[in-house]
């Protein structure tokens, strides 16, 4: 059996969303076991009898507005803080929250614990391509800086995932940068390139731009996590604000505009499919001891089912346990 322990209490909608996209994996999922941690009360009314699920009932947690660090240390019982918790112990095989990005972060690196050899672990998510193949980029936010070393290892770890949770044989490897010649960006960006050209164990294919990203130019795009965040935020907003304009343009034209709506539904529905970042799962911090995923923050029952299925795969293929063995090696 895979367990999970999930955070109950955090995100916009929990814990309503997170205990009916838990509900929803249970049913499709007969391999793993789920691990509730938040208050009895208040998931109860949600949650479908089943015997392979359980509840840890706390009643403190951890809001969106504590301060990451902070909040790890002093609220010990807090829904999160448990979660991590039971994975040190060796209760559960991986963490999962919506809530709070930054404290989801410390736990992973203070309590579940960094890879040894791996020097800053990274925020890694899978996004939409218009081919629908997607492409897994870090770091996303997990360092606001990063050395030339850091981008070195994302590319490794990135080419990792790519390889054990997404099945891709040889992954691109991209270097995010300003233009794809040699000698663009600063400093970093060039030492890096450098760095990535003479590593064999990688399939690197220069640098990449932003605006090519969705285009699939690259499987696995390596960056700072400043700019990560950035690029992150600029593709759902840019995905969800073009559906929204597609809609309204559709069903404000008059009767011709929504007869054209309904003949092209089904392309429309395709489109949306390929945009659509929540079916790849949650931003998992990769280079920890365990799966940590993050689940978006407004993420619905929906989401919350995906990056339990994306969890999932990464406990039966062995992700980490894989990504531990290659670290103690050496690089």
């Amino acid at each position: 059996m895979k367990r999970i322990a999930i955070d109950a209490m955090g995100g916009d909608h929990a814990p309503k969303a997170v205990i009916e996209g838990v509900n929803r994996a249970l049913a499709e999922f007969s391999d793993i076991t789920i691990q509730l941690y938040g208050d009895e009360e208040k998931i109860r009314p949600y949650l479908e009898a089943n015997e392979r699920v359980t509840i840890h009932h706390t009643k403190e947690k951890i809001d969106s507005d504590d301060e990451p660090a902070k909040a790890i240390r002093r609220k010990k019982e807090a829904s999160m803080v448990l979660a991590a918790q039971a994975v040190k112990n060796g209760e559960a095989d991986a963490v999962l929250s919506a809530g709070n990005t930054g404290a989801l972060l410390a736990a992973g690196l203070f309590i579940v614990g960094r890879i040894k050899g791996v020097e800053r672990p990274g925020l890694l998510s899978t996004l939409p391509t218009v081919d629908a193949r997607g492409f897994d980029m870090l770091d996303l936010g997990a360092n606001a800086e990063n050395t030339a070393k850091h981008l070195h290892q994302y590319a490794i770890l990135g080419s990792f995932y790519a390889k054990t949770v997404r099945q891709i044989e040889r992954p691109r490897v991209g270097l995010l940068n300003n233009g794809t010649e040699k000698t663009k960006g600063d400093p970093l960006r060039k030492e890096v390139y450098d760095l990535l050209e003479a590593d064999e164990r990688i399939y690197f294919v220069g640098n990449v731009e932003s605006r090519d990203l969705m285009a699939g130019v690259a499987d696995v795009v390596v960056t700072d996590g400043f700019t990560g965040n950035a690029v992150l935020k600029a593709i759902e907003g840019t995905a969800s604000s073009l559906m929204g304009q597609v809609k309204t343009a559709l069903l404000s034209g008059g009767a011709l505009s929504k007869l054209g709506a309904f003949l092209l539904k089904d392309n429309l529905t395709a489109l949306k499919q390929q945009l659509d970042y929540t079916s790849a799962g949650g931003a998992v911090l990769f280079g920890v001891k365990a799966p940590v995923v993050k689940a978006h923050g407004s993420s619905d029952a929906r989401s919350i089912y995906y990056t339990i299925k994306q969890t999932r795969t990464m406990l039966d293929k062995g992700t980490v346990a894989q990504l531990v063995d290659a670290f103690a090696e050496g690089e």
